[in-house]
């Protein structure tokens, strides 16, 4: 049969090795006018996922695509962007109105062989923490990308690249449309500078605000289809 054919051809080459890069189009949204502060620390612009499965071996190099998404996202959601190695430095800077910085928390792949031959998914999870000039932790958000690519032929990182560029498409596309409808969006959009806001009990219980319950609008390029597996 095809399928074990393709597995035992992916191990004996080596398994599987891709490097998803990201490119988003110019987004059609006005840029909030605050100047923030980007953070992309080491451990994420070196942010690998490895794995074995059907004894294949899966090696997901996100670290350069992550850094390249989270500047162009925030380029295209903010009136002025400073880039900063870690959360010392950008709070030692003046002028900004906040600090954030964007983590990749969750890579999860569904492969053809569980999707009975049809396709490759993708469940890409993000959070985005963000904190006051003075470096104070006032928030942290949570999205979530999901892609597919149709499985074609023997290939099985063509597809796989494709699903994962198609997630961290769909998770920049609810950022840009969702962020400025939350309360430090409407802020930023007011020039002021992000505080801590104090909590009631019932929200002091969540730690986290959860982008996506608002409604994501069509943007025009970003497609998702939730996977059924994860690794």
């Amino acid at each position: 049969m095809c399928v074990p054919v393709c597995v035992l051809a992916l191990a004996a080459c080596g398994g599987v090795k891709i490097k998803p890069e990201p490119v988003i189009p110019p987004a059609l949204i006005e840029p909030l006018p605050a100047d923030v502060g980007l953070i992309i620390q080491d451990d994420m612009r070196n942010y690998k996922h490895s794995e074995t499965r059907w004894g294949t071996d899966w090696n997901v190099d996100l670290g350069g695509g992550h850094a390249r998404l989270v500047h162009d996202v925030f380029k295209a959601a903010f009136r002025n962007v400073r880039e900063f190695a870690d959360l010392e430095a950008a709070r030692a800077a003046a002028g900004l109105k906040a600090l954030f910085d964007p983590r990749l928390e969750q890579y999860s792949f569904a492969t053809a062989r569980e999707t009975g031959g049809r396709y490759y998914a993708v469940t890409v999870r993000y959070r985005i923490n963000m904190y006051t000039p003075q470096g104070e932790l006032a928030d942290s958000f949570t999205l979530t990308g999901y892609g597919n690519a149709l499985a074609k032929g023997m290939s099985s990182g063509k597809p796989l690249t494709a699903a994962s560029v198609g997630a961290m498409r769909d998770a920049a596309a609810k950022f840009l449309v969702q962020f400025p409808t939350q309360p430090a969006g409407q802020k930023l959009a007011q020039g002021e500078a992000v505080v801590v806001e104090a909590k009631s009990a019932a929200a002091a219980a969540t730690d986290s605000a959860g982008i996506e319950a608002v409604p994501v609008e069509d943007v025009g390029w970003a497609e998702s289809s939730k996977p059924n597996t994860q690794p």
